[in-house]
């Protein structure tokens, strides 16, 4: 099996070369294209106004001045002799649930390898903060990723769905099992930006995590992690919301409606 590796958090992210390891205890045929920096947030965007640089490090492994999304495009397209059967994308630095997944570059490696026809994961290891102190334990994820992975190769899954992995931040004995999870959603919203001033006195913003709790619900990606067990969550890119789509068809269709001349007042009422 040809496997192909991307991440977000760079090239020489600590959770690439975790990913590695994990990857050649499955294949021995093993190519690497990821970011040659960060790209942590970057969702599905592509490189459009610049040109993207790519630097050889060796025979199977490039470093790409772009985005997940780029570095599997370009390894598809232009690096690899032949399209891989398997794309693996993480180990990130940090868990990607809930809607965190929409603007995951991790995520969106993956996403990218299903839509160019290839089998894709994410893989991300939790964190319980995000100071630059906090050490990931990769340990977890290496320990259960080829096992989880072999297992889902040898399941299968539709051609139009990625899976999302999420490894707790525990040690390894500490691990309860494996759940299949649906993706999970916050009531509260811990992302936030703080207002600071520069040595000029101009005001500047960083984002950052105001640690804001939310109830957790059981069956989700979340809430597995919480109970000490790996996520393990099939997703797929499309995004229509079925049953909003009937109500609407009620109300809207033929002729575009005309403006009333009423100005709108109150309050939005969204439905259940």
């Amino acid at each position: 099996m040809k496997i192909l590796l991307t991440n977000d958090d760079g090239i020489a992210a600590e959770g690439l070369a975790v990913l590695t390891r994990i990857a050649r205890q499955l294949s021995d045929d093993v190519w690497v294209c990821a970011p040659e920096v960060e790209q942590s947030g970057a969702s599905r965007a592509l490189t459009l106004t610049d040109p993207v640089r790519v630097r050889q490090l060796d025979e199977r492994t490039f470093a790409v001045a772009g985005t997940p999304t780029d570095c599997v495009m370009l390894a598809m397209q232009e690096l690899m002799p032949c399209k891989p059967d398997l794309v693996l994308s993480g180990v990130n630095r940090g868990q990607n649930m809930g809607e965190d997944v929409t603007f995951s570059g991790t995520v969106a490696g993956a996403l990218q390898g299903m839509t160019l026809g290839v089998p894709s994961i994410a893989l991300s290891q939790t964190l319980r903060g995000y100071t630059a102190e906090r050490v990931a334990r990769f340990q977890v994820s290496e320990a259960f990723a080829p096992g989880i992975i072999e297992k889902l190769v040898e399941i299968g899954w539709p051609p139009r769905v990625i899976v999302n992995i999420n490894f707790p931040d525990m040690e390894v004995d500490e691990v309860t099992g494996v759940e299949v999870t649906t993706q999970g959603f916050r009531d509260a919203h811990p992302l936030h930006f703080e207002k600071r001033m520069d040595l000029r006195g101009r005001a500047y913003y960083w984002m950052g995590y105001n640690g804001a709790v939310s109830t957790l619900r059981d069956g989700t990606d979340m809430y597995a992690i919480k109970q000490g067990r790996i996520s393990v969550t099939p997703l797929h890119i499309d995004l229509t919301h079925r049953e909003t789509c009937h109500d609407l068809r009620a109300h809207l269709g033929g002729a575009p409606p005309k403006l009333s001349g009423a100005k709108l007042s109150g309050a939005f009422k969204a439905k259940d």
